[in-house]
């Protein structure tokens, strides 16, 4: 049965039917039963875990504010038979819990030949529009992607955060689970049952035969609107959202590439080695008989996220960034 829920509460329905089926998943972070002194009723800073204690006395923690110490304690609880996750909350805090996750969790089973391995999620919070200053609010997806033997999603519905999380609580390896402050009070049809979405399966948002755009989390919603506007223009854009970004489903932007002859990215992160220059480099790379225009990318500036609200409204791309990135493409085609 398919309900109505926000991104926030399909990421803690996820948790709660986990930890009900398993009692070897467990949460912990900050303020997790605490919830800032309320004693559960607020379940972390946003609430996901919000009644979660009551249910699952003994499955819930609230850890101290070091994230090296807790990080580096789901590694080691991972690797002995549980399945934590693990609230850093902002992603930017992984600076202070880097090697745990760097040089433990993303190589313990590798460097033990599969005889170990490390079922943990990190969940983290990221991206701008919250007026958090440039320490809460990057896109640092593209920092954990470069790293083998990390798996790393970024879902952009409610539907979807559920159906990732549950893949993710599930899975042998370390998963870090990127969740947009932006998308937290957005709402959409999910299903009340416990359901997996397989990682390294993108899904096609809008089917059309002009141009391809990738768009990767809160940019999905803006490649949509985008997308429209250029409708009324006569051009039809096929949206894809990669939903996992390691793995990355690299066939179905190919084959939608084939199809349209053109590709636009759409990033919130910086643009220097981000996740936009690599799929632009792995299609042109593989699909370059196919392009009829030059690959565009529709990315934040390379500079830190501003606080101030008018410069932080004109730093994340939006969807005028992305009809004007079409147009250049369109323009700039070559005879097929």
């Amino acid at each position: 049965m398919a309900r109505i829920l926000s991104y926030l509460d399909a990421i803690g329905e996820a948790l709660a039917q986990e930890m009900r089926r398993d009692p070897a998943v467990v949460v912990f972070g900050e303020d997790n039963i605490g919830g800032t002194g309320t004693d559960g009723k607020l379940g972390n800073a946003w609430g996901p875990t919000k009644g979660l204690n009551e249910m699952f006395p003994d499955q819930i923690f609230d850890a101290p504010i070091t994230e090296a110490a807790f990080v580096g304690a789901a590694v080691g609880a991972a690797a002995t038979g549980l399945r934590p996750v693990a609230d850093l909350l902002f992603v930017d805090f992984a600076g202070v819990c880097f090697d745990q996750i760097l040089n433990q969790a993303a190589k313990l089973r590798y460097m033990v030949g599969g005889k170990a391995s490390v079922p943990l999620v990190l969940r983290a919070m990221w991206g701008a529009g919250m007026r958090r200053g440039a320490q809460h609010s990057q896109a640092l997806y593209p920092i954990f992607t470069h790293i083998p033997g990390l798996k790393v999603v970024v879902p952009s519905t409610p539907a979807d955060a559920k159906g990732l999380m549950t893949t993710a609580i599930r899975d042998n390896d370390p998963v870090v689970f990127f969740e947009h402050k932006m998308l937290y009070f957005s709402r959409g049809v999910v299903p009340e049952e416990s359901y997996e979405i397989p990682f390294g399966q993108a899904r096609t948002v809008r089917e059309g035969t002009d141009c391809t755009i990738v768009a990767i989390g809160r940019m999905v919603g803006e490649a949509e609107v985008a997308a429209e506007q250029l409708a009324m223009d006569g051009m039809s854009c096929e949206v894809i959202d990669p939903r996992t970004v390691s793995p990355l489903d690299t066939e179905s932007i190919y084959a939608s590439v084939r199809r349209t002859g053109r590709l636009v990215v759409v990033d919130e992160s910086n643009p220097r080695c981000s996740v936009a220059s690599d799929i632009a480099s792995l299609v042109a790379q593989n699909t370059f008989d196919s392009l009829r225009g030059p690959v565009q990318m529709v990315t934040s500036p390379h500079a830190p996220t501003p606080f101030s609200p008018a410069l932080e409204d004109a730093y994340a791309p939006n969807s005028g960034q992305i009809v004007s990135a079409v147009q250049r493409t369109v323009r700039s085609a070559v005879p097929a």
